[in-house]
């Protein structure tokens, strides 16, 4: 058997629905997000699980809750699973921050691996901490399920990582909506992507509320 990774990103923000950038701020889960965090539940509660790990925000520990509780599982935290720090950017959405800081945007929507937002992270940065932690997990279980809850952009740049996808190229590649899933298998030849961005846990309403 091998070792076989799900990500999946934390539920409904109110960052998340207002396209608003949200890193270092600790914001909680909005009741459509915990709705999310239930259905994962439901449906994978019944997965042989070895482990979870988790990001210590306040969201990815209220969308690990349900299932950590269904299956008697207790997370393990990792600081390196955490979100890009947006800098000054946090709780700006993308129009007022191309007003206010054109030059750092534009840079670092051009290449997001050696640019970072303003007082921010770069994605090299974000790859070196969070694949700490994937290195941890390989070395701690060479197989079963292991559940990695995390966000939005920290899970896009773990994929292209792994995969091989230039890091920079991490915003537009990879989808990654609130409440998806991610599937990495690592097989003899290396990683491979078994799914990318499931989310039929969720109901239709579920799926379709605005936000990313």
């Amino acid at each position: 058997m091998s070792l076989t990774l799900y990500f999946l990103r934390h539920g409904q923000t109110e960052s998340s629905r207002n396209n608003s950038f949200c890193g270092s701020i600790d914001s909680e889960l909005t009741p459509e997000g915990l709705k999310m965090a239930k259905a994962f539940a439901d449906v994978y509660s019944s997965t042989p699980w070895t482990a979870i790990f988790s990001s210590p925000m306040r969201r990815t520990v209220e969308t690990a809750r349900p299932l950590c509780a269904a299956i008697g599982i207790e997370p393990q935290f990792r600081d390196g699973l955490k979100e890009i720090n947006y800098g000054k950017w946090e709780g700006k959405t993308p129009e007022i921050i191309s007003r206010e800081y054109h030059d750092d945007y534009i840079r670092w929507s051009a290449d997001p691996s050696w640019n970072a937002p303003t007082d921010g992270e770069m994605g090299v940065t974000i790859a070196a901490r969070a694949l700490q932690v994937i290195e941890e997990i390989k070395h701690l279980y060479s197989s079963g399920n292991v559940l990695v809850l995390s966000h939005k952009a920290t899970i896009r740049i773990i994929l292209c990582s792994l995969l091989g996808i230039d890091v920079g190229r991490f915003r537009f590649r990879l989808g990654c909506p609130v409440a998806s899933v991610s599937i990495v298998e690592f097989t003899l030849h290396g990683p491979l992507l078994k799914v990318l961005a499931d989310r039929t846990h969720l109901d239709e309403r579920l799926r379709n509320l605005p936000g990313t």
